[in-house]
C-alpha cells in the first residue's frame, strides 16, 4: 500500500486539545530520549573502549542518568560576581528554547485517528519547514554567544566566538546541502517531501526508461554526505566540538556555569539539537516515516501507528552514528575545521547543486538539452581551470616555503648562533669524560669560594 501522507492542506484543521496532546507528547519524547540517549552514548563507547560504563544505579545502569539530572537539579548554584546577570541567565534559555521547536515540523507518521479526530502525526507544517528548522539552529547559537559574553570570562568568549564563527560556516554547507533536496522535491515542506520519496517513478532518455530509487539518499548521496559532516559541526560534537575545547578553553562557552541547572540545560540542548538534526537527516534523505525495503513490501507497512516505530527505529540509527564517530575520532584544530568548510564543503557543495540542476532540467520535458549540456561543460570547464589555477598557486608558495626552512637550516648548521637562541657549546669538557675539579673536591670548591669573598 503506498500511502502518500498528509499535505499541507491537511494541517490546521486540528482542535487546540489536541494540538497540545501532540506538543506534550513531542516534549515527553525528547526529555525520555535524552535520558535513554545520554545511558546509551555512555555504555556503547564503553563497549568500545572495553569498559562496562554505567551499571551502578538501577539494572544495567539506566537510572543513572536519572541520579545525574537530580544532582544537577538539586547542587547549588554558584554564579560569579562579575557576570552579567540578565543575559547570564538568559543565555541556557535562549539555546534550549529553540532545540524544541524545531521538532515541531518533523513527520512522525501519516494520518491517524485520535480519540475520533483525524490528523496527521505531526505538529504542524510550513511551506518553508526546512527553512524554519535553519532558522531555530541559527537562533540557538546566540545562547552559546551569549553565555560566553554574560560570564565575561576569556575562556568562555573565546567559546563563544568560536561556535559564532563556526555555525556559521557549517550553516552554509547545511543550507545548501538541502537545495538539491529542494530540486528533486520541488517542495520545502517536510511533509510533502517524505510523501515525494514514496515513488521515484523513471527517468526517460534515449529511448531508455531507467527506475529511480525513491530514498534520496541514493540518489543525492553528495547532499548527505556533506550534511552527515555539518551536522557534527552544527551541534558541536566530535570531531568538531571545538567550543567547547576543554584542552585549550577550560570548558569553552560554559565555563563559568557550574554544574547546576543551567549547565544541565546546555547539555539538554546539545542532546536535543542531535535529535533534530538525526529527524532531518531521516525526512530528507530516508524517507521520514516511510518503512524500508522489504517492510514496505507489506500493505500496512506504511499505514497507522506502524510508521512510529520505523521512524524511532531510523533515529536510533542516526544517533548510534553520533556516538559511533565520537568514540573513533579525535578532535580536530579549529584552522583545520575552518578550512574543511570553507574550503572543501561550500565549493563541493556548490558544485554538486550545478550537477544536480542540470539533471533536473535535462529531465523537463520541454528542454533544449544541447545548450543546457553546453552551459554546464562550460562552466565545469571553467571551475577547473580555476580550480588548477589556484592550485598552480598554492604549489608555488608550498615550495618556496619548503625553500626558506631549507636555507634557514642549512644556515644555522654552519652558524648556530644565527638563529638568535643560545646555543650552548658543542665541545665542552665533560662531553671528553673530563670532571671538573669541583666535582672530584667539593670541600675545595667551598674554600676556594669563602677564599675569594
Amino acid at each position: 500500500m503506498n500511502n502518500p501522507g498528509p499535505t499541507l492542506s491537511d494541517f490546521g484543521h486540528d482542535p487546540l486539545w489536541i494540538s497540545i496532546i501532540k506538543a506534550v507528547a513531542i516534549f515527553v519524547f525528547l526529555m525520555l530520549g535524552v535520558l535513554m540517549g545520554v545511558w546509551t552514548e555512555r555504555k556503547l563507547i564503553s563497549r568500545m573502549q572495553h569498559r562496562y560504563g554505567p551499571n551502578r544505579a538501577g539494572k544495567f545502569g539506566l537510572l543513572q542518568t536519572v541520579a545525574d539530572g537530580l544532582k544537577m537539579g538539586l547542587k547549588e548554584d554558584i554564579m560569579p560576581r562579575t557576570v552579567d546577570k540578565v543575559i547570564y541567565f538568559l543565555a541556557p534559555v535562549v539555546i534550549a528554547v529553540p532545540a524544541f521547536l524545531a521538532f515541531s515540523v518533523v513527520p512522525f507518521g501519516p494520518m491517524v485517528s485520535m480519540f475520533g479526530h483525524k490528523t496527521p502525526l505531526q505538529l504542524t507544517d510550513l511551506p518553508v519547514a526546512v527553512l524554519l528548522v535553519l532558522a531555530t539552529a541559527s537562533i540557538g547559537v546566540y545562547g552559546v554567544v551569549l553565555a560566553g559574553w554574560g560570564s565575561r570570562s576569556p575562556y568562555a568568549v573565546l567559546g563563544g566566538l568560536r561556535s559564532a564563527a563556526q555555525v556559521v560556516s557549517y550553516e552554509i554547507a547545511m543550507g545548501l546541502s538541502f537545495v538539491a533536496v529542494f530540486l528533486q522535491a520541488g517542495t520545502l515542506s517536510t511533509s510533502e517531501i517524505v510523501a515525494k520519496q514514496a515513488s521515484a517513478g523513471t527517468w526517460d532518455i534515449g529511448g531508455l526508461s531507467i527506475p529511480m530509487p525513491s530514498w534520496y539518499v541514493v540518489s543525492l548521496v553528495p547532499s548527505f554526505l556533506i550534511y552527515a559532516i555539518t551536522m557534527l559541526g552544527e551541534t558541536n560534537r566530535v570531531p568538531f566540538d571545538l567550543p567547547e575545547g576543554e584542552g585549550e578553553l577550560v570548558g569553552g562557552f560554559h565555563t563559568e556555569y557550574s554544574s547546576s541547572l543551567k549547565f544541565a540545560m546546555f547539555m539538554l540542548a546539545e542532546y536535543v539539537n542531535v535529535f533534530t538534526v538525526s529527524a532531518m537527516a531521516i525526512t530528507l534523505f530516508f524517507g521520514g516515516w516511510r518503512a524500508p525495503w522489504p517492510i514496505s513490501l507489506w500493505d500496512g507497512a506504511n499505514s497507522g501507528w506502524w510508521p512510529l516505530l520505523w521512524f524511532f527505529t531510523k533515529l536510533v540509527i542516526a544517533f548510534g552514528f553520533f556516538v559511533w564517530v565520537r568514540a573513533s575520532l579525535p578532535r580536530v584544530r579549529y584552522d583545520q575545521l575552518m578550512a574543511f568548510g570553507w574550503k572543501v564543503l561550500i565549493p563541493v557543495n556548490l558544485a554538486w547543486i550545478l550537477i544536480a540542476a542540470t539533471f533536473k532540467a535535462l529531465r523537463m520535458p520541454d528542454s533544449n538539452r544541447a545548450i543546457i549540456m553546453t552551459i554546464g561543460a562550460v562552466v565545469i570547464i571553467g571551475a577547473l581551470a580555476i580550480w588548477l589555477r589556484f592550485d598552480t598557486v598554492n604549489q608555488r608558495r608550498k615550495e618556496a616555503k619548503a625553500a626558506a626552512i631549507e636555507e634557514e637550516f642549512e644556515q644555522l648548521r654552519e652558524e648556530p648562533v644565527a638563529g638568535g637562541f643560545p646555543v650552548p657549546p658543542l665541545d665542552a669538557p665533560h662531553y671528553h669524560g673530563v670532571v671538573p675539579a669541583a666535582r672530584l673536591n667539593p670541600d675545595a670548591a667551598k674554600e676556594v669560594t669563602s677564599g675569594s669573598n
